[in-house]
């Protein structure tokens, strides 16, 4: 892509998201909504004014990187491990739930067993930006519901890299074998990570703690590595990203490295939301309206049904069960990953990679509208509910 056709793409990126999102604002709606609209609207098959959105959503991968290395940084190690505990029979078992109402849903409309079972799979995961970007900090730090939920997530991450794991086996030399190396190279990683943050990065903060431009750099640095180390050893970059944060959460000066990034996550966000609108075909909208639509409410209402029975039993109270629910009630950026796999791999065809899109924009756009009318977020439109 020419220099000037990205600056141009950016300026009408950020100019038409402050135009929208200041409308969003007068008329009550979350941002989020305005930054996929505009996607939408300027993408390829809308006023095709940006039409490079592979290198757009390349760039937009950042920001969710940022996101889950700012989230370890706000995680105690033994806070995660005590919740991840409780939290696994609850992830198991909601994920072979969710992958069963995909599938009959789709096989329903006339797909075929290996689609149905794809959008299935691609059904099972809640969105990590939606769930943590709707979260006040204050419940982040301090609340058990924030703990469950990024506890959830995480879990649903384990799950979605094992079936990015099993699409991806379907050519190349050993499956088993690419199986089993991720599967040695999370322990690996994570020991790699906390002796590099000992005896390396927090020696370095301490020495240079008076330069701020260094610790931001540090931290940029040592994000950036732990997301591509991790892609190197068949995980998620995401993953790497959090592990990175997490060996860093205990360290005095990680609150300072947070509150720092924010703004730079926020910039690639907006670029993300932008890119899931402008990657989706307009054109196929009438065919996959219906099982779009159906499929997106019946995720917003057995999701929170599900998560509400399951935490349950495990003794936590029903409106912290359907709290949880309703902030996990939408499919998940690893469902589009799961789409394009699939599509590339010949698996599914176009209108069941663009059945899996369609429901996670609409899921996206409800769920989210269905929290920031019900619970404290930091874009509440209610100034009772909005918590930073």
């Amino acid at each position: 892509m020419p220099e000037h056709s990205l600056f141009t793409s950016f300026f009408l990126i950020f100019s038409g998201a402050a135009v929208l999102a200041s409308f969003a604002l007068y008329t009550r709606q979350p941002l989020l909504v305005a930054y996929i609209v505009l996607g939408a609207l300027l993408g390829p098959t809308g006023f095709a004014a940006v039409n490079d959105t592979s290198l757009l959503s390349d760039i937009a991968h950042i920001g969710i990187i940022f996101l889950l290395f700012l989230l370890g940084l706000d995680m105690q190690p033994s806070h995660l491990l005590h919740m991840l505990k409780k939290a696994t029979l609850v992830a198991l078992i909601s994920s072979m739930l969710f992958l069963a109402l995909g599938y009959v849903i789709t096989l329903a409309f006339g797909f075929t067993h290996i689609e149905a079972l794809v959008v299935g799979s691609a059904m099972m995961f809640s969105s990590t930006i939606i769930g943590i970007k709707l979260l006040p900090t204050t419940v982040l730090h301090h609340k058990h519901t924030g703990e469950l939920v990024v506890g959830l997530l995480l879990l649903q991450d384990v799950i979605a890299i094992l079936v990015l794991l099993l699409l991806n086996s379907g050519g190349g030399e050993s499956p088993g074998l690419g199986f089993l190396k991720s599967m040695l190279a999370l322990p690996t990683l994570v020991v790699a990570a906390w002796a590099a943050v000992r005896y390396i990065i927090l020696p370095l903060l301490t020495r240079f703690d008076r330069f701020h431009e260094y610790i931001f750099l540090v931290a940029i640095g040592w994000c950036l590595g732990m997301a591509e180390a991790a892609e190197f050893a068949g995980l998620s970059a995401e993953m790497g990203a959090f592990i990175g944060g997490v060996t860093l959460a205990t360290s005095p000066i990680s609150q300072y490295i947070a509150t720092s990034l924010k703004p730079l996550r926020d910039f690639f966000l907006i670029l993300f939301f932008f890119s899931v609108g402008a990657s989706f075909n307009l054109g196929l909208l009438g065919e996959i309206l219906i099982p779009a639509v159906v499929m997106t409410l019946a995720i917003l209402v057995f999701k929170p049904l599900v998560f509400r029975g399951l935490l349950a039993r495990i003794s936590e109270n029903s409106d912290t069960g359907w709290e949880i629910g309703f902030r996990l009630g939408q499919i998940s950026e690893f469902s589009l990953l799961i789409a394009y796999l699939a599509f590339a791999s010949q698996l599914i065809g176009t209108q069941a990679s663009h059945l899996i899109q369609a429901t996670a924009i609409l899921s996206f756009l409800l769920s989210t509208y269905i929290v920031i009318f019900r619970y404290p977020t930091p874009i509440a439109i209610k100034d009772s509910l909005r918590r930073d």
